[in-house]
Order: structure tokens, then C-alpha cells, then sequence
């Protein structure tokens, strides 16, 4: 097999669905026990007043499926619904175990999101 430049395999991840190029990442991580999270940046500690330290509210959330449950075939056709998927992607979304149906939503989508998922018999959380 040629060894392929840097280029070459980016023309061929370009192919890829986002379904099949998270099955590949998983795949990777797990033949060379690695992973592809990226690194946290540790904030060195300044002085400051305790009203610099205001904790902002999140106002993005991912709904996360993590198992389809026993009515897989409700769990595709709910998981259609919220996004745009094909059915062969909708399946294999539902098929992978910790997949994002939807990324940086708002809370009552991500809300509704959940409730239906749950509905349809799936295991869903929302961060």
C-alpha cells in the first residue's frame, strides 16, 4: 500500500459522511488507544474580585443518544425528525452509541429534542 501525503488524505475525508468519519475516529482511537479529544487549557489563577468570577450561563447544549432502547425503529424516525438525515444516516447514528443528534441548540429545543427521543423508547442526555 503507497503511503498517502497529508493532501491526499484529506481529498479522501472529504468523501466521508460525518456519520462514516465518526466510525473512522472511534475505529482509530481504539486500534492505536488514543484519543482525539482535544487537550483542556488550564487558566493560571489571577487575582481578582469576586465580581470578575461571574459564572456564565450555558446557552448551547448537544443532545447526546446514548442507547436506542428497545423501539429502535421509533428512536430512526424521531432522530429524522429533529435533523435532516437519510434513513441509512439516521440508522447509523442510532447504531453508534454516544452520538450527537443535535449540536449547540437552545435549551428548549434541546429540551423537546430529549422528550421526544425518551418517547420513542431511546436513552438520551443533554449537555
Amino acid at each position: 500500500m503507497a503511503k498517502l501525503s497529508q493532501d491526499e488524505l484529506l481529498a479522501q475525508f472529504e468523501e466521508l459522511t460525518l456519520i462514516e468519519l465518526a466510525a473512522f475516529v472511534k475505529a482509530f482511537e481504539e486500534k492505536f488507544d488514543v484519543t482525539a479529544a482535544a487537550p483542556v487549557a488550564v487558566a493560571a489563577a489571577g487575582v481578582a474580585g469576586p465580581a470578575a468570577e461571574a459564572v456564565e450561563e450555558q446557552d448551547e447544549f448537544d443532545v447526546i443518544l446514548e442507547a436506542a432502547g428497545d423501539k429502535k425503529i421509533q428512536v430512526i424516525k424521531e432522530v429524522r425528525t429533529l435533523t435532516s438525515l437519510g434513513l441509512k444516516e439516521a440508522k447509523d447514528l442510532v447504531d453508534t452509541a454516544g452520538a450527537k443528534v443535535l449540536e449547540k441548540v437552545a435549551k428548549d429545543v434541546a429540551e423537546k429534542a430529549k422528550a421526544a427521543l425518551e418517547g420513542a423508547g431511546a436513552k438520551v442526555t443533554v449537555k
